[in-house]
């Protein structure tokens, strides 16, 4: 769209010439401009669209600047062939045709009927019936009326191409998902996964109706941007929605996974609780011995293995029974969590029933240890230190053992043994042998 020059006095005719071929150029400009507009598919989809919300407002508002900027066009192009006529009536124009050609061309000549956009008066009267325009302040307003048209009719034909074509194809793939959750159970009212899909559903039906209906209720202006068209769909549900149904797809493929490696998961889960209550029972087996052969000294109580497991690896078989792949898939990740907690139990008790036994076979350990020591510098034969260790000895390899005066006996031992060596006597705490239990001697 074109503008004009300045007004000024009394145009001779070179300049009238220079005018003219101006405005006749602009005039070409402006009618591109508007058969563009006319023919743009934007505003075929809005004129053909039952339009609601703030679209429909908006293109109320346009279809009135469209049809006035046709108006403003007509006048224009009418003072345009006016001025062309009376430059056409001689080869030389006098000075009235020069003077009636200024006030055509730079004076406010242009009658425009403002019925169509007529302001009230001030004082609340009707709004004038017509406008007075130069030919260039009637291209400013025809370039206001068809920049603020275009901008209306770029930015719904840009939410048109783009927001619902996505949202039929994430429909597609919707429609995809539902068909592969519905066999494993994955339904309305039996699965989260499935009351999301459902939500998905209604909400993409709702969202492609309001798109095609009110197009700029989805339009985000570029901020800043004074060009028509400046911005681009707000895709902020769709793309909310596509992430729900990305999750959804997650969680299908987690029950179908479920359902090839069903089998395998529950034979490993039957094998790590039959572990574990194989340990349990080593474990109480372990106790009686251990409160059998060591005295004085508290071994904890082994529990029994939970029932609440056993009973959920059956319904877990139930449910791959039955083929409910949607119960199935959570009480699987469960229960193997609980099993591998379960095992370590057994572990960490049969550990706990043994510890005395331990504790015995590392004072025997050591107490052999020092007799080699002895034996090998050639003090095996010494009365006290035979003595002693045969007393040590025989509190170790009694039963029931109390591990307290035989750990004293071990340690009398070793400090006789240190004196007879010439050695400097060690003491637990201080670098000489310590009871794994943190028990000193008489503890």
């Amino acid at each position: 769209m074109g503008d004009t020059g300045p007004t000024g006095p009394v145009m001779d005719r070179d300049e009238v010439d220079r005018a003219l071929a101006r405005l006749g150029a602009e005039h070409e400009a402006i009618e591109t401009s508007l058969l563009a507009l006319q023919d743009h598919a934007g505003r075929r989809l809005l004129e053909g669209a039952e339009l609601t919300g703030t679209t429909a407002e908006r293109w109320a508002a346009a279809e009135a600047s469209i049809a006035l900027l046709w108006t403003c066009f007509d006048a224009y192009t009418g003072a345009l062939r006016t001025a062309r006529e009376i430059r056409a009536r001689r080869r030389w124009s006098s000075r009235e045709d020069l003077a009636e050609l200024t006030e055509l061309l730079r004076g406010e000549a242009v009658t425009v009927a403002a019925a169509a956009t007529a302001a009230p008066a001030p004082d609340g009267g009707p709004g004038r019936l017509s406008e007075r325009y130069s030919l260039a302040t009637l291209v400013e307003r025809m370039n206001q009326l068809y920049a603020a048209s275009l901008d209306m009719v770029v930015a719904a034909d840009a939410v048109w191409s783009a927001l619902p074509a996505r949202i039929d194809l994430l429909a597609a793939e919707l429609r995809r998902t539902r068909e592969l959750a519905h066999p494993v159970g994955v339904r309305p009212g039996e699965h989260p996964a499935g009351d999301d899909l459902e939500r998905i559903t209604r909400t993409l039906t709702r969202l492609r109706e309001r798109v095609v209906s009110d197009p700029l209720a989805f339009w985000q202006p570029a901020e800043g941007s004074s060009a028509p068209g400046g911005g681009r769909p707000d895709t902020t549900v769709y793309d909310r929605e596509a992430r729900a149904l990305e999750d959804v797809r997650r969680e299908i493929d987690a029950v179908l996974a479920v359902r090839q490696d069903a089998e395998q998961r529950i034979v490993r889960l039957r094998d790590v609780l039959s572990r574990a209550d194989r340990t349990l029972a080593e474990a109480r087996t372990a106790r009686g011995e251990v409160l059998a052969k060591i005295a004085a000294t508290e071994v904890p109580v082994v529990s029994g293995p939970p029932t609440v497991l056993q009973e959920q690896l059956a319904a877990a078989a139930e449910y791959r029974r039955h083929a409910q792949w949607h119960r199935l898939s959570p009480l699987l990740e469960s229960l193997e969590e609980k099993a591998e907690d379960e095992l370590l139990r057994a572990r960490e008790s049969l550990t706990a029933v043994t510890a005395p036994l331990a504790v015995r076979a590392e004072l025997r350990g050591r107490l052999d240890a020092y007799k080699a020591k002895v034996a090998r510098l050639g003090y095996a034969e010494d009365p006290e230190l035979a003595e002693k260790y045969e007393k040590a000895r025989r509190m170790l390899w009694s039963a029931p053992c109390d591990l307290r005066v035989a750990e004293q006996a071990v340690l009398r031992y070793q400090h006789a043994a240190a004196e007879l060596l010439g050695s400097v006597p060690r003491v637990p705490g201080q670098g000489g042998p310590v009871d794994r239990t943190g028990r000193g001697p008489g503890a």
